[in-house]
Parts: C-alpha cells; sequence; structure tokens
C-alpha cells in the first residue's frame, strides 16, 4: 500500500500543543492545505482524522476530486492531558524537568493527565494495519498531524524511540510512505 501522509495546516493556536483539542483550521492554513494539493496524487481513498483541522479539507477535497473519505479515529494527535492548548515556551517556565524529560524520551515520559506515547504508537500503528486490510494494493491519501507523521517517519527512519521527536515536519507537508506486508514503512 502506498500512504501519501498530509499533516493538516495552520490553526489559530499554531506553535501549541493542539492534541485533541478540535479547533478549525486558519484562512492561512486552508491556502496551505489547498497549496499543498494543487498536484492530487492518484489516490483510490481519502482517510482523516476526524478533528476538523484534518477532517473539513478532507471532506471538501474528497468531493473535489470525487474520491471516497473516511474518518479513522485511530490517526488522532497525541492527547498531551493537561499540556493541551498550552505553548512549550510557557510550559519550560512552570514545568521545565517535566518538558525536558519528555522531549528527551517521549516513550518514557507522559505529560500529566496524557496518554503515554507507547499507547499512541499502538493506536496508530493498529489503525495502519487495519487500512492495509482495507486498501490492499491502492494508493492513499491520510490527513492528519504532526505526532501521526512523526511517529511513522521515524519508523520508516528506523530511528531509536527517543529520537521521535526530532522529526520534523510542517504544517501541510505531504510525505510518500510505502507500507510493505510485513508492516514495514519505506519512505519514497
Amino acid at each position: 500500500m502506498l500512504i501519501e501522509l498530509l499533516r493538516h495546516g495552520e490553526t489559530a493556536l499554531a506553535g501549541s500543543l493542539r492534541g485533541s483539542l478540535d479547533d478549525e483550521l486558519t484562512p492561512a492554513g486552508w491556502q496551505q492545505m489547498h497549496r499543498a494539493c494543487q498536484t492530487p496524487g492518484a489516490w483510490q481513498h481519502i482517510i482523516s482524522s476526524p478533528l476538523r483541522r484534518c477532517a473539513a479539507f478532507a471532506a471538501e477535497l474528497g468531493a473535489r476530486l470525487n474520491t471516497p473519505v473516511s474518518l479513522e479515529p485511530g490517526l488522532c494527535e497525541l492527547h498531551f492531558g493537561e499540556w493541551e492548548g498550552q505553548y512549550p515556551a510557557d510550559l519550560m517556565r512552570e514545568h521545565a524537568d517535566t518538558l525536558a524529560a519528555f522531549w528527551r524520551d517521549p516513550y518514557g515520559c507522559t505529560p500529566p493527565g496524557g496518554e503515554p506515547v507507547l499507547a499512541f504508537e499502538q493506536r496508530v500503528l493498529a489503525s495502519l494495519d487495519d487500512l492495509a486490510l482495507r486498501h490492499a494494493g491502492d494508493k492513499v491519501l491520510v490527513i492528519t498531524h504532526g505526532g501521526v507523521m512523526r511517529l511513522l517517519l521515524a519508523r520508516a527512519q528506523g530511528l531509536p524511540r527517543e529520537q521521535l521527536l526530532q522529526v520534523q515536519v510542517a504544517l501541510a507537508e505531504r510525505v510518500l510512505l510505502r507500507r510493505h506486508p510485513d508492516g514495514d514503512l519505506e519512505q519514497l
């Protein structure tokens, strides 16, 4: 299966930890998404996180391209617990040690009240396995979040878990992956 990942565009509180907060794209975010898809791929299906910053554009793009769209809750962003909606600079002032531990080893340190990264990884990979069964041999567009893309790119690049947050993913960035039958990912 070929998977083209697309991160959502700018939201009103860009730069903060959005997580499960369900905010919409700004006008600039819509423009970013339209630019990212000026040259659409030959997608047989569009799969989206159900959060509005992804799903609204997925619905519009699917209607424009006459391509089926489905929502996949397993592709939602990591839930940051008490850190949701916070800016990292503010967290550094109040929770410097915990935030630094999270950046150093996201698998070993969970934000207060947040989703453990291991559970996030299991959720995302289970969704990908399910998509591979439903869309074997297809090329799909997955509209999702920075954390989901970092996780999948880190796996495709063979990075150690501790380097997950070092993977950079820009707003409205498109990345192509191949998922092999054994579940391995390859960045193309």
